[in-house]
């Protein structure tokens, strides 16, 4: 009886076909890609936009959870920042979180309303000049120079700007600007005229409060910048009141200390837009100049100053 023989097969690879594992999972990654790309490419802006701020908020540490539109309050930061604590410099201390105080401007670099910021005139050089300018005001203790990263400022005191209750300039007042104009009028950095009073109350037909009188006594003294030939666009004015103390208002030296005008100037400087740029006044007090110098050369030509700004030309030797 014939015994058949079982066939063996020669055995085959196993492996020859797992080159279809890599590539199915190339080809899903490559789908989940392009899904990717595509769902960016019709994403809403706005939806977009929150995505973003979620994330970047991801990187902080907070104690309250963040809400559905992304927004929440951060502490700070688990990545480290150069960035300084803006709320906390802006607005101060609030024991509301929610309720922040009025923007703090004074002592800080920024100034508001500007699109793109110039660099004016070195404050370094500026303060030398000063000193020359006011010497006599710095010995005697009626001027001060404080200069830091942002800011120049020229502290004056009201005594020698002002009589008592008073916002009008008196002719000594006058004299330190015209000494101070050749040096303001040399650059086209910001000013910021500040005015600052004592905690004693004022309430008279005129100044129905501190606020009033510091505000008052900046204007005055900012026309009178304006008239002498400063570029308008660089000035603003701020008045602080008794709210802002230099020293203690217990004692009449404290209190003499806080009641001063301070011009304040920036390190940022008003763009030229034309060389030949001149403002009125500007003008107006070169055609002086020019008059006072053409006076000196001829005897018999007088240029008076008025107390009301204007002035009068005259050949006599005394006005009657």
């Amino acid at each position: 009886m014939a015994r058949f023989k079982q066939f063996k097969q020669p055995d085959q690879n196993d492996n020859s076909h797992r080159w279809l594992v890599s590539y199915a999972d190339y080809m899903t990654l490559m789908f989940a890609l392009f899904v990717v790309m595509y769902a960016m490419a019709i994403i809403e802006e706005e939806k977009f936009s929150v995505l973003s701020d979620t994330i970047s908020h991801v990187f902080k540490t907070t104690d309250k959870p963040f809400q559905a539109d992304g927004t929440g309050v951060s502490g700070e930061g688990l990545l480290n920042s150069n960035e300084a604590n803006v709320d906390m410099s802006l607005h101060g201390i609030s024991i509301v979180e929610e309720e922040k105080g009025p923007e703090l401007v004074d002592g800080r670099g920024e100034l508001s309303n500007l699109k793109q910021k110039y660099l004016g005139q070195p404050l370094d050089s500026l303060e030398e000049e000063l000193k020359s300018a006011i010497s006599d005001e710095l010995e005697t203790g009626q001027a001060r120079l404080e200069k830091d990263m942002d800011w120049l400022t020229i502290e004056l005191s009201s005594s020698l700007l002002f009589a008592s209750g008073s916002a009008v300039a008196t002719e000594r007042a006058r004299e330190v600007l015209r000494a101070l104009l050749p040096i303001l009028n040399a650059n086209r950095n910001y000013l910021r005229i500040r005015g600052y009073t004592d905690n004693l109350p004022i309430n008279n037909e005129v100044f129905r409060s501190n606020w009033h009188l510091s505000v008052a006594r900046a204007t005055e003294v900012l026309v009178w910048l304006e008239y002498l030939g400063v570029i308008s666009a660089r000035m603003a004015i701020e008045g602080y009141g008794e709210y802002a103390p230099f020293s203690d208002n217990d004692t009449e030296s404290g209190r003499q200390q806080n009641r001063k005008v301070v011009i304040a100037i920036s390190k940022y400087a008003l763009p030229v837009k034309n060389t030949n740029e001149l403002t009125e006044s500007q003008t107006t007090a070169l055609e002086i100049e020019k008059l006072k110098q053409s006076s000196e050369q001829d005897d018999s030509l007088k240029v008076i100053q008025l107390p009301n700004g204007g002035i009068r030309i005259t050949t006599r030797e005394q006005e009657q």
